[in-house]
């Protein structure tokens, strides 16, 4: 499973304020709501997935925009703050892959063309792999903060619903699905071996950000037709820190 941290800081205006100039968050009906309006124009001109709007990485956004304004600073993390992954999970964001984009400019639309000329930026804007944005802004002295952050969202499922697509793709690869649920799930947590008192021919345990696929070494077990039956179990993850992903064991008989 891919797992990307990326982060990329762009001064478009000069930081040239004096202290103790004022501050002020704008909420999702100025300048945020159009760099989501806009990021999504680049991608379906491009021919990619449209951004999903997500809360909680714009809550990280929110945040982290006004910390930039305090500041009157641009940086991906200022001393005694939370870093991009973990601002993202405090705020309540799951994700496989993050990344963000700051700036600092005039309006909206000038920050979103300097990004788009940036190809660091862009390549943000146009990553198929992400599908989430949370955008925030804030304002000093009339000019503005912004913060674009970026996922793969990973979605909160119970061990049911991660099974269920598995189980799915096993029955149409031709394989008979046992209610060996529990003993799967169990196998599940284990690093090596199995539970139940039938010994599996095989054992596949994988971590993924998206159950409707399955890895190729398992995909080439079912095609060598020496399988018949399976077992699927789904069990925590113990991925890194802040990146949401399922863990899976396969039982095949």
């Amino acid at each position: 499973m891919q797992i990307t941290f990326k982060t990329v800081a762009l001064l478009i205006a000069s930081l040239s304020f004096l202290p103790g100039t004022a501050f002020a968050q704008r909420g999702q009906s100025g300048a945020d709501q159009a760099l989501f309006d806009s990021a999504n124009r680049e991608r379906v001109a491009q021919g990619l997935t449209p951004l999903k709007w997500d809360s909680a990485l714009a809550r990280a956004a929110h945040q982290h925009a006004l910390r930039m304004a305090q500041q009157n600073s641009l940086s991906h993390q200022f001393s005694g703050e939370p870093d991009l992954t973990a601002r993202a999970t405090r705020a309540g964001a799951r994700f496989s892959t993050i990344a963000e984009n700051v700036a600092e400019g005039p309006n909206a639309s000038d920050i979103q063309a300097q990004w788009m000329k940036s190809p660091p930026h862009r390549a943000n804007l146009l990553d198929a792999d992400l599908d989430s944005i949370g955008i925030a802004e804030a304002e000093r002295n009339g000019m503005l903060f912004a913060v674009e952050d970026f996922s793969r969202a990973v979605p909160s499922l119970s061990l049911k619903e991660q099974e269920a697509p598995v189980s799915t793709l096993l029955e149409t690869s031709g394989l008979r699905l046992l209610g060996a649920t529990s003993d799967a799930r169990r196998t599940c947590a284990l690093d090596r071996g199995y539970v139940g008192k039938t010994k599996p021919l095989s054992v596949v345990r994988y971590e993924t950000a998206d159950v409707s696929e399955v890895p190729r070494d398992l995909e080439q077990k079912i095609e060598s037709g020496r399988y018949h039956s399976a077992a699927v179990g789904a069990c925590p993850s113990s991925g890194p820190s802040g990146f949401a992903r399922y863990r899976l064991a396969i039982l095949l008989y």
